[in-house]
């Protein structure tokens, strides 16, 4: 029996097939697209490859995404559920909080829940990071809860490790970034010109940043991996992550770097809809824990 109940939104980007292998409790978020005054709704819940690369598929046809995020109500059924389970402590996590308040929707969701159920615990993670970041303190979670470590102890654990995870993240149209605010149109218009490819990365408060800027892919995955030469995983946990929004070749390309180099074996993902709304398709990313704190080097 474990001492606590895993749960997570869907911007963890994990898998289908591993949430539910996993008893993962799961709480998808939903996006809709919209063309020539055509709206389609969707779950984010993907099950198979390919809805996912038909979703980018979408996004290249023009195809105008639009997502949301968990509100409070969401959460109060979610946790609800939960409860009427018979869950008691239960460790949660949202997307960064420096993306989205969805935190603040949980925790007094939450509360409202326990009110019925004095003995019901909700302990709500803000990873400072998103997608397969979340993901991975998500994976480290599910480690402690499978070890028969305790609510307090995974959640003390995990944000231990939240600062250490590095990210480096690559889109290849900057005018996906232009619509979520992330850059200005002008610098959207200039870098699609010169084909310039913006390094982003989470900052200490969860918030998207770019940190650097080089011309063309290729130098972009020549960013990354002196990146990696610098300082790589730390060899205490050996953990990487790789995603990419219908972009193979390049994610490929970065595992092998990272077998070659560190000899162990990166967990390679295709970013779900709602955070791969954002950056667009042909985008990719690099991440992983490391001794340094994030963006020390």
């Amino acid at each position: 029996m474990y001492k606590f109940t895993l749960s997570t939104d869907s911007t963890c980007d994990l898998y289908h097939d591993f949430v539910a292998e996993n008893d993962i409790k799961f709480a998808p978020l939903t996006f809709m697209l919209e063309k020539d005054g055509k709206i389609e709704e969707y779950i984010d819940q993907f099950t198979e490859y390919s809805q996912y690369v038909d979703f980018y598929n979408k996004l290249r046809d023009g195809w105008m995404p639009k997502t949301s995020k968990l509100n409070y109500e969401s959460h109060y059924s979610h946790f609800l559920k939960l409860a009427e389970e018979g869950a008691k402590d239960v460790v949660h996590f949202t997307i960064s909080s420096g993306l989205a308040n969805t935190w603040e929707n949980a925790e007094q969701a939450a509360a409202a829940v326990k009110e019925s159920y004095p003995d019901f615990r909700v302990f709500v993670v803000d990873p400072l990071t998103a997608t397969v970041g979340q993901g991975a303190l998500v994976r480290m979670a599910l480690n402690c809860r499978n070890e028969g470590r305790t609510a307090e102890e995974t959640v003390e654990f995990v944000k231990g490790l939240r600062l250490h995870i590095q990210h480096f993240i690559v889109a290849d149209d900057l005018q996906f970034l232009k619509r979520g605010g992330r850059i200005s149109a002008a610098a959207a218009a200039v870098g699609g010109m010169l084909k310039v490819k913006p390094i982003i990365a989470f900052d200490n408060e969860g918030k998207l940043g770019v940190i650097d800027k080089v011309m063309g892919t290729k130098k972009a995955i020549s960013y990354i991996k002196r990146k990696l030469d610098i300082e790589g995983p730390d060899p205490q946990y050996n953990y990487c992550f790789i995603v990419h929004t219908d972009n193979e070749p390049v994610a490929n390309e970065l595992a092998e770097y990272v077998r070659t180099q560190f000899h162990f074996e990166p967990f390679v993902q295709i970013m779900g809809p709602v955070i791969g709304a954002h950056v667009g398709p042909g985008a990719f990313a690099l991440g992983y824990i490391s001794k340094s704190l994030r963006n020390e080097f």
